[in-house]
């Protein structure tokens, strides 16, 4: 979506919106770091983000990698900073490609500064001499595809201080084709408004985005503003030179002032306000509460899908997915990135896709060993693994291999029930609570549009012992409502689901659409996540060393157990699927693990020989569907 058209819609409803800036880390680690905490910041609803390019493109390859993820993994409505520096036009057209490539549909078309070991800023041969050149340029050849903003210097840039000139300009490059303006940074309110008024003199009239820069320290505050030549009011540098060796007063007075100088920018009618975070967090956030645009417990993004949408190029249709991947949305659109095509309105047929392999970045366990184990621990019995999952569903962990987030609100009506299980020794992956009816507002469990009511089955996922499945898969056979799926490691996969074919386990009835299932249960995919669940477990028993109490009770729950999921057809029920579980745990569970009884895939031979006898199986032929 243009970012003048999310401008346009925030000036008509009067509920301001705000877009936060990154710029491209220079190390590997920090990239990822940044990763996180862009992805942290999605649920605080930025309108957009934008991605900075370095000077002559010195960083350019990761800048076009960081909105091809912002856009496809964490679906950010991106902006693609694009300078003329050491930038021939070759680069240009590249970088160009790349952002149109991603699904990236606006641009913020600048000049650029010199390089570092350049004084004055000059042309390359082949290259653009103005940002003007730029704008008509991209224009020219992408007509409306992207929305191309354009830069305004409300207290004049380094090599022009006439405001006169730098207006002129500015209005070439909106008469050029750029639709709104991002300002540099400014203290000066006053003058900014001031400046806002003689660009609508001048018959400027494209949005005007100010740029907040948000104060984290003293002393970064007055860099900052120093190397901007950015005037500070004088009531700042008295307030804030009294406090100033005290950081934590500085971010609180900071925020303050700079809410204070916020407030004043909506009250003059403009309502959109653009942070440049410095790949930081707190210091925006505790701006954004000040003002109440957001809760200090964040305020999620009004969701279009229950799910995370990608906005890549070829994805922004996408509107049906695997219920399997839903605490891991970043390894799924990274397994599904090579498809031709995305299901919308229907998954199609299930033998189609193909996942992509496990050996894919972002796929398998995240962190170092040093790291996982401080998480997780060093566990010797299956009591404690239980307990670790226990400590997840409390909230006291803030992950688990197969989970990249901390347990959502949505598990509140489920939570005992949960804790319950996995006290018993039933590892729960994923779940999700029953949902009859309720208005696509509500702030759990809404999503859609307005005027709408949304519904869910009951879902539950987990690792269970071969010594229980055969009693549980008697159980649930005695039950009508409820299929479910298990498979262990080598593939061996038992169902009692009617056809290969979806099962939705989410949908949504809304005024003049279609019923829409954004979440599914179906065969191929579970094969597929079958193999990443079992990774993952895999790569936690290697975070300990070889020989290790940890290793072996780890590695040997990931060879001998089961992956089981059931769906509660009936969703009105909301508490069925557990009573599944009545009386049934593991015994044993503060024992140390006991390698010595001979089991074959988990099971004595009597027990492979029942589970071989009951419930039909895959053939062998589906099951390669999801290899090829």
């Amino acid at each position: 979506m243009h970012i003048k058209d999310k401008l346009a819609e925030a000036h008509r409803s009067g509920k301001p919106a705000f877009s936060f800036e990154f710029f491209p880390p220079k190390t590997a680690q920090g990239v990822q770091n940044l990763y996180e905490r862009m992805d942290r910041m999605h649920d605080l609803g930025p309108s957009f983000i934008d991605v900075t390019w370095g000077a002559g493109g010195s960083l350019s390859h990761l800048t076009c990698e960081m909105v091809h993820v912002a856009q496809t993994v964490y679906g950010f409505e991106t902006c693609m900073h694009l300078t003329c520096t050491d930038m021939e036009r070759e680069k240009v057209d590249n970088a160009l490609n790349e952002a149109y490539k991603a699904g990236c549909t606006n641009i913020l078309a600048l000049r650029g500064d010199p390089p570092r070991d350049m004084e004055k800023w000059q042309a390359i041969e082949g290259g653009f001499q103005y940002a003007l050149d730029l704008v008509k340029y991209i224009k020219g050849k992408y007509g409306d595809h992207f929305d191309i903003g354009v830069a305004g210097y409300p207290e004049g840039c380094d090599d022009q201080k006439d405001a006169d000139i730098l207006m002129d300009h500015l209005k070439q490059k909106v008469d050029a084709g750029g639709t709104f303006i991002v300002t540099q940074m400014f203290y000066d309110v006053d003058n900014f408004l001031a400046w806002v008024d003689k660009c609508r003199a001048k018959g400027i009239n494209v949005p005007i985005v100010p740029g907040i820069m948000p104060i984290s320290t003293h002393a970064a505050f007055l860099r900052r503003a120093n190397g901007m030549n950015c005037r500070i009011p004088q009531r700042w540098i008295d307030t804030l030179e009294p406090i100033k060796n005290d950081d934590a007063a500085v971010r609180e007075v900071g925020k303050g002032l700079v809410a204070e100088m916020c407030r004043k920018i909506i009250d003059h009618g403009i309502m959109g306000l653009h942070f440049y975070t410095m790949n930081l967090a707190q210091s925006t956030k505790m701006v954004l509460e000040e003002l109440g645009m957001i809760s200090r417990e964040g305020t999620p993004t009004k969701k279009a899908l229950p799910w995370r949408q990608s906005l890549g190029l070829s994805r922004r249709e996408e509107d049906v997915r695997p219920v399997f991947w839903k605490n891991r949305h970043k390894s799924y659109v990274a397994r599904t990135q090579d498809w031709d095509e995305f299901p919308n309105g229907r998954w199609g047929d299930s033998r189609s896709p193909a996942f992509g392999e496990l050996d894919a970045y972002g796929i398998g366990l995240k962190g170092s060993n040093e790291q996982n184990i401080k998480l997780w621990g060093q566990p010797e019995t299956l009591r404690d693994v239980a307990d670790i999952f226990v400590r997840f569903i409390e909230n006291k962990l803030k992950s688990l291999p197969w989970s990249e987030a901390p347990v959502t609100e949505e598990a509140e009506p489920i939570k005992a029930q949960l804790i319950d299980l996995n006290r018993r020794g039933l590892l729960t992956i994923t779940s999700q609570p029953s949902v009859n009816g309720v208005k696509s507002s509500h702030p759990v469990h809404g999503w859609g549009p307005p005027g709408g009511y949304v519904y869910q089955k009951a879902y539950l996922e987990l690792l269970i012992s071969p010594l229980l499945i055969t009693e549980l898969i008697d159980r649930i056979d005695q039950n009508q409502t409820m299929t479910f799926y298990a498979v262990n490691k080598d593939g061996d996969l038992r169902t009692n689901a009617p056809s290969d074919g979806p099962n939705a386990v989410t949908w949504g009835v809304f005024p003049g659409k279609e019923i829409v299932q954004p979440t599914i249960v179906e065969t191929i995919s579970f094969l597929a996540w079958k193999d990443e669940a079992f990774r993952l477990g895999s790569d936690w028993a290697n975070c300990h060393p070889a020989g290790s109490p940890s290793r072996q009770l780890i590695g040997s729950l990931m060879n001998n157990w089961y992956l089981l999921n059931i769906v509660d057809n009936d969703f009105h029920s909301t508490h069925g699927v557990f009573d599944l579980f009545d009386g049934l745990h593991v015994e044993n569970m503060d024992a140390p693990l006991d390698s010595s009884k001979p089991m074959v895939n988990g099971h004595s031979p009597k027990h492979i020989a029942e589970l071989n006898g009951t419930h039909k199986k895959v053939d062998d032929k589906l099951f390669q569907e999801v290899l090829n």
